[in-house]
């Protein structure tokens, strides 16, 4: 338990090699949670990082009898309380005569489990992930070699290390094709770590670009009129030639001239100009921020996976990929969609079943091995894939119509004021909306809106804000079918968050958690 440091990544690959089987603990989970999982696990060893967690474990561990010592990164040796320093960690290592490892080593096979990954739980409490040894070095070697990473090449480490996803790209990969992993110093340092890395392999959730898409504008809107209309004309180059690329066309002819005076200074001062890969995952993330990037010359290529797959499902590259797909089919694995449109996967990539649970496994893993995902999409005939939804997440009005909340919520997203939106309307006559706004943009929204409001709060309360809002929703409720359009919506003073438990720590929507909170705002927008 610990942000993303050397020792974090020792400690999970020194327990492989010793044949335990380590599991990540998210830095946000309450003790509740830490009892939850270090007692699913059986855990012998707790490794944290600092006094904080600590505390959380010290607290709970009368519960956990299985536990034998606790390994504290950052601190001293508490013989009394069963904690060792990392220093002492090592010590004690030296000790134990090399044979007993490699007897260890030589002990383990592919098929042997590896590693847990805890869900984040949006819908009741994680499930462990077995992930063999197999499962993981097949996946970090298609990785490496479909991206091309090769030795030398660095990577930025930030995202919680206990989601499969950041294992995967910042230390199985990196590892297999012996690049360098750098660790961000935290996630408020994530804008000056990217300029001191300066990475070719850039991963990103949804929210970190959204956030440095909001960052761009704000910085333009604050440019002289003639920078601008440049980087206005650069722009529309620029999403003219990622579609033309994406077609095998050309792209348009001034399209260089406007990498050279645009396209590679935005990179540079986002500390991206090397990055050969910039990849998105983990959640859905809108069309407008997809083009966005796409203008500057800077495609996000979609990978869609979950835990259970070992992380990606699909890949996208550079030259095949589509905006708004979630890219095609590993090589080396089977993709499909059911009847009801269920995407299906099945190969190397699939895991071993949820330990201790068969229910669950039965339930996901089904006789011919076929891994149910629980979302919604279709194939098309290039093999690209185009997600929907969450098949439990589907909304079912009360006059029987079906939508998917996450696309509309998307397209709210791109409402510049806009940063968070949760689409709601289950058994209800028509479909509503609470919107969160952007913190960057403000200031800009206000100005637009005729607002004096100055914060959050205030904005959420301000009657200019709610008509600049109105106006907006209507915009996009033009792309809308009429059962989807958005018929009323509240604002709320503040944005759902980890801390909020809103957001899981991989920063997916808890629709539950969302609704129970704010039930009385949803109530008061079916109110006559």
């Amino acid at each position: 338990m610990g942000f993303n440091r050397p020792e974090w990544f020792l400690s999970d690959l020194g327990a492989i090699h010793a044949g335990a089987v380590p599991a990540g603990i998210y830095t946000t989970n309450p003790s509740e949670l830490c009892r939850y999982i270090a007692h699913h696990a059986q855990a012998a060893v707790v490794v944290v990082e600092n006094e904080e967690y600590l505390q959380r474990f010290l607290e709970i561990r009368a519960d956990l009898p299985h536990l034998r010592a606790v390994v504290l990164m950052d601190g001293e040796s508490d013989p009394a309380q069963g904690v060792l320093s990392w220093r002492e960690l090592l010590d004690r290592g030296d000790s134990v005569p090399e044979r007993d490892l490699e007897t260890r080593l030589a002990a383990q096979r592919p098929d042997d489990v590896a590693t847990l990954i805890y869900t984040s739980g949006t819908t009741g409490p994680p499930k462990a992930v077995q992930l063999s040894h197999h499962n993981i070095a097949w996946i970090a070697g298609r990785l490496a070699e479909t991206y091309e990473v090769t030795a030398g090449e660095a990577l930025l480490s930030y995202l919680p290390l206990s989601h499969v996803a950041e294992q995967v790209v910042s230390l199985h990969c990196p590892m297999a094709a012996g690049a360098c992993t750098w660790f961000a110093e935290s996630l408020d340092a994530l804008r000056d770590n990217l300029l001191e890395v300066r990475p070719h392999f850039f991963f990103a959730v949804p929210r970190v670009w959204e956030k440095m898409q909001a960052g761009i504008q704000a910085a333009g809107a604050g440019a002289p009129p003639l920078r601008r209309r440049i980087a206005a004309w650069a722009r529309d180059l620029g999403l003219r030639g990622g579609y033309a690329d994406q077609q095998g066309d050309n792209r348009p002819l001034l399209y260089p001239l406007a990498e050279r005076l645009v396209f590679r200074k935005v990179r540079a001062r986002l500390g991206l100009d090397r990055a050969r890969i910039l990849a998105t995952s983990a959640a859905p993330i809108s069309r407008g921020t997809l083009d966005f990037f796409l203008s500057l010359g800077m495609p996000l290529l979609e990978v869609y996976g979950m835990s259970e797959s070992t992380g990606p499902t699909t890949f996208s590259t550079h030259d095949r990929y589509r905006t708004g797909s979630a890219g095609w089919a590993i090589p080396g694995t089977e993709l499909r969609t059911a009847e009801d449109g269920e995407i299906l996967m099945r190969g190397p990539h699939v895991f071993c079943g949820y330990l201790d649970d068969p229910d669950a496994t039965a339930e996901a893993l089904d006789d011919d091995g076929w891994l149910h995902s629980g979302d919604i999409g279709h194939l098309d005939e290039e093999g690209f894939l185009w997600i929907t939804d969450r098949k439990k997440e589907l909304i079912i009005t009360s006059g029987g119509k079906n939508l998917a909340p996450q696309r509309v919520e998307g397209k709210l997203r791109e409402i510049p004021a806009v940063s968070q939106a949760v689409v709601v309307g289950d058994r209800r006559k028509y479909v509503a909306a609470l919107l969160t706004l952007d913190p960057e943009s403000l200031g800009e929204t206000a100005r637009a809106a005729g607002s004096p409001a100055t914060n959050l709060e205030e904005a959420a309360a301000c009657p200019e804000i709610h008509g600049h809002l109105e106006s907006e929703v209507a915009r996009v409720n033009r792309d809308l079918a009429r059962y989807e359009a958005i018929k009323r919506f509240a604002v709320l003073p503040r944005e759902l968050s980890v801390e909020g438990g809103e957001l899981t720590p991989t920063l997916k929507l808890k629709r539950r958690v969302v609704d129970e909170k704010y039930a009385a705002e949803i109530e008061s927008l079916y109110a006559e």
